[in-house]
């Protein structure tokens, strides 16, 4: 279903339009055409192919000439690794968090919003080799279904908490009711326990709660363990060491 583009009143134009181009490719697309990229987009055909023509004259899009699509270009994956290498918050907890995961045999991730989407900057992976999913910096997540997202809406204002809300919607009225009472009820789990806890795949359990400072955006710091039965007594552990640890990296964090 294509997500229609709605411009900013004060922004330029034409450079959110590109923006947008440039969101429509997502993990497993290899490559888009003009046509599939308007269905993402909303935007007019026409405009796409003035705008990925600029793309690939500025190097952020490569030409497949042969299958007339194209697909990201070398110099994207440059900007998001100049975003993680120069980020303070980054270099401040990394460190932290690695030697926390080992500590805590855990694993320990940091993400921040991308509209309804949490993307991890930093995914420190206990024991790779018995991880069910390889999740790395730069993945997203759905934001209603997992403890990093649900933390992060309970950590914001409640007018930007509302309005994503709003925008949460599944096939049926009655599916979006049910999403939206668990939504609620971690946020309410964190403004009662710090944390909250969310089981959204198999045999994984994760705690997340929200990094909330003065002049920082939001961002939410989990801890998860795979393979394992979900119980009350080790949900309230991990929620233990999360709270903690939390604490520790606020504490770094406000006095950089």
């Amino acid at each position: 279903m294509a997500r229609i583009y709605a411009g900013g009143i004060d922004g330029n134009r034409s450079l959110e339009r590109g923006i947008e181009i440039l969101r429509a490719f997502r993990p497993g697309v290899d490559t888009l055409g003009n046509g599939e990229i308007a269905e993402r987009t909303g935007l007019p055909r026409s405009t796409v192919s003035r705008l990925t023509r600029t793309l690939v004259n500025s190097g952020m899009l490569d030409e497949v000439r042969n299958q007339r699509s194209y697909r990201l270009a070398a110099s994207v994956i440059s900007i998001g690794h100049a975003m993680r290498t120069g980020s303070p918050v980054l270099n401040a907890i990394g460190p932290m968090m690695r030697a926390e995961s080992a500590r805590r045999r855990l694993n320990v991730g940091l993400a921040a919003a991308d509209r309804t989407m949490m993307v991890y900057l930093e995914s420190i992976r206990y024991s790779p080799r018995a991880a069910l999913r390889n999740v790395v910096a730069g993945q997203q997540v759905p934001m209603e279904l997992t403890s990093l997202g649900r933390a992060y809406l309970a950590g914001i204002a409640e007018t930007d908490r509302e309005r994503l809300l709003k925008s949460l919607k599944r096939r049926s009225a009655a599916a979006t009711k049910v999403l939206l009472a668990e939504v609620r009820r971690s946020i309410s789990s964190v403004e009662r326990d710090g944390y909250c806890a969310v089981s959204w795949q198999p045999a994984v359990l994760a705690v997340a709660t929200p990094i909330v400072l003065p002049g920082l955006p939001v961002y939410a710091l989990n801890m998860s363990l795979q393979n394992i039965d979900r119980s009350d007594a080790l949900e309230n552990e991990m929620g233990a060491y999360l709270n903690a640890f939390a604490a520790k990296c606020k504490e770094v964090l406000a006095g950089r």
